[in-house]
């Protein structure tokens, strides 16, 4: 039978339930700007009745639970896309500033330079005996090298300081994977029986998940989801078990916190590389792996793939860049320099070679089958010898005589002119040396003879040519060498005017001999800008002029950062829809929170009412006993 007593705890069941609706509407209401916060509502049931003989009597309001209003899978499509808006954003960030090196679409930049180059050569060729002209040639030389050197450093520069971001994002990522397997212990133990959900918890691991997946394209995987229709027809929440993955790798597992292993020791170039690590300690590589987020952006930038020999990464939009920038460079270095090589000189030094004496140097180098010619003049300019040395695929630098190397064709008893003489042929005006130096270097040094080099004689290197109309068709053995050279370096980032001009413009050479007003290579160089040649980017060869090289590059960056651009505005139209969509679900709403505290007082105050009514009915009955 229900008794005054019962009445009262009806009123008391009503009081707490009220308080306690209260007291989430203002924990809803203090955490509306929270970052992941879910809103959360009070499951109420009515209290087991009291079964009496004239029936069931309502025994009060129980609280279930407080539970969030969460939709899984809404979530996981906001962090999906969440992903693809950190590698969209970081993306085209990135590629917006390497734009900026080339602006050539404004008529500035190493392509106007490069026309202003062979302007001047053309200018040198009207005038091949003016010092003013040849200093202003010098200058506009270093003016181009610089200019190339300075946009590959800057491109360089950003690859590095992307690869910096690698180090700091993949320790942010272990950072947080472990605070995500601590939580799910934490979780773990405030969920021990299914009675309540860990709420709080739940929202910060959202929160750690949704960051995982900017960073890195974190996915998880659930064991069951249960619906909870009481709260929201979208409502559902995940139990058993957990795991974060990257491409298949479990970084997450329950409690369990795998780190990803940074490194960069033994690159000589500073580049880290990535490795997931098992727990019996082996290395997984997973540059390949990951291609989700931010450091996917990184990845997909910088370079994924590390060569081991090299230390530098073999994919990469940065990278194919910095390799279509030193295939150009390179391209340049080599034609201009095979070009001049035929300046009469008395001593020509190469490049530093890496090379042995017995290499064969058409598999080896950059020089081609083919042959060229050693011209010798006397102090007038005029010619007194020539010969043609030929290179197979068999030629080696240095070897006996009668074999098939450099050296003993240079060195042959020949009489080049036939006249019968035998004082007056290449090998009796020319010293072939391929020795180490003495700090260790390998260099050939092809010199006049000093008995003859103190009568004025010179020698020249003039590359024959198979298609007199094609200047790629020769051995390009000056070129690859840097015999007689006009550029030093070997690259974009090493480009320069050749030391000796640079203290001595003057030196600057127009003509094959010394003879006044011969401009014959100032005339080629102007040629070459027309002409076409091979240049080997990263195993693909493009056959196209100096200035479509440069184009390519140009070009790729362009076509790069537009794509960019437009992809990051379908992306970031996707995010804001999905972000709509989990706000709608699960943000808190100020307007409809502050209409459940106008229902949760109302309901204070009339199980309020009901206790009040109770004390007076007892205060009756107290009375009547009196």
């Amino acid at each position: 039978m229900a008794t005054l007593f019962n009445s009262l705890n009806v009123g008391y069941s009503g009081l707490s339930a009220a308080q306690v609706g209260i007291n989430t509407t203002g924990h809803n209401i203090t955490n509306a700007e929270t970052d992941g916060y879910t809103r959360q509502r009070v499951v109420q049931a009515a209290s087991t009745p009291l079964y009496t003989a004239p029936g069931n009597v309502g025994n009060g309001v129980t609280i279930d639970d407080i539970a969030r209003v969460f939709d899984n899978f809404v979530f996981e499509r906001y962090t999906s896309i969440s992903s693809e808006k950190e590698y969209s954003d970081f993306e085209m960030q990135t590629l917006d500033q390497l734009s900026t090196y080339f602006p050539e679409i404004d008529g500035v930049g190493v392509k106007a330079d490069l026309a202003e180059f062979y302007n001047m050569w053309q200018t040198f060729a009207d005038n091949p005996d003016n010092d003013a002209i040849k200093v202003a040639l010098a200058q506009q030389t270093q003016t181009l090298a610089q200019h190339i050197s300075q946009t590959q450093n800057q491109v360089l520069a950003l690859q590095s300081s992307i690869n910096e971001q690698l180090a700091v994002n993949i320790d942010q990522v272990n950072k947080l994977a472990e605070q995500l397997a601590d939580l799910n212990r934490a979780i773990d133990v405030a969920e021990a029986g299914d009675n309540y959900t860990a709420n709080d918890l739940r929202d910060k691991r959202n929160v750690i998940e949704r960051d995982l997946a900017r960073l890195i394209g974190a996915e998880v995987n659930h064991g069951q989801l249960s619906a909870n229709i009481q709260i929201d027809s979208n409502a559902n929440i995940a139990t058993e078990s957990y795991t974060l993955s990257v491409n298949g790798f479990n970084i997450v597992d329950g409690a369990t916190f795998h780190p990803l292993h940074l490194s960069s020791e033994g690159n000589p170039s500073g580049f880290y590389e990535v490795s997931y690590k098992r727990q019996d300690g082996t290395l997984i590589p997973m540059e390949e792996e990951i291609n989700g987020g931010k450091i996917g952006a990184i990845f997909d930038l910088r370079g994924g793939s590390i060569d081991s020999t090299s230390g530098l990464p073999t994919d990469g939009i940065l990278q194919d860049v910095v390799t279509q920038l030193d295939a150009f460079a390179k391209g340049l270095i080599q034609a201009t320099n095979n070009l001049y090589g035929a300046t009469a000189t008395q001593k020509m030094s190469s490049n530093v070679l890496d090379i042995s004496p017995t290499t064969t140097l058409a598999n080896s180098t950059d020089i081609n089958t083919g042959s060229f010619e050693l011209v010798v003049y006397d102090i007038d300019g005029n010619e007194v010898a020539r010969r043609a040395i030929n290179i197979d695929n068999a030629t080696v630098m240095s070897g006996s005589a009668g074999s098939n190397s450099i050296q003993a064709q240079i060195e042959a008893v020949i009489d080049d002119n036939g006249d019968g003489n035998a004082s007056n042929d290449i090998d009796d005006f020319l010293i072939y040396n391929f020795q180490p130096s003495a700090s260790g270097e390998l260099r050939l040094e092809l010199m006049v003879d000093p008995a003859q080099a103190s009568k004025g004689y010179t020698f020249s290197i003039q590359d024959k040519l198979s298609d007199e109309n094609d200047f790629s068709s020769g051995s390009n053995f000056a070129g690859a060498l840097g015999l007689g050279r006009y550029f030093d370096g070997d690259s974009a980032k090493t480009i320069d005017l050749h030391h000796t001009f640079k203290d001595n413009p003057t030196k600057i050479t127009a003509g094959f001999s010394s003879t006044a007003g011969d401009n014959r290579v100032a005339l080629n160089m102007v040629q070459q800008q027309f002409e076409s040649y091979d240049f080997n980017v990263g195993g693909d060869v493009y056959n196209s002029t100096m200035y479509e090289m440069f184009d390519v590059t140009a070009t790729y960056v362009g076509i790069t950062t537009n794509s960019a651009i437009t992809r990051n505005e379908t992306v970031t139209t996707q995010f804001n829809s999905a972000q709509l969509e989990y706000d709608s679900v699960s943000k808190v709403s100020l307007d409809e929170e502050m209409t459940n505290l106008i229902k949760y007082q109302t309901s204070y105050g009339a199980a309020a009412k009901v206790i009040t009514t109770v004390d007076q009915m007892m205060q009756t009955l107290l009375g009547i006993k009196q």
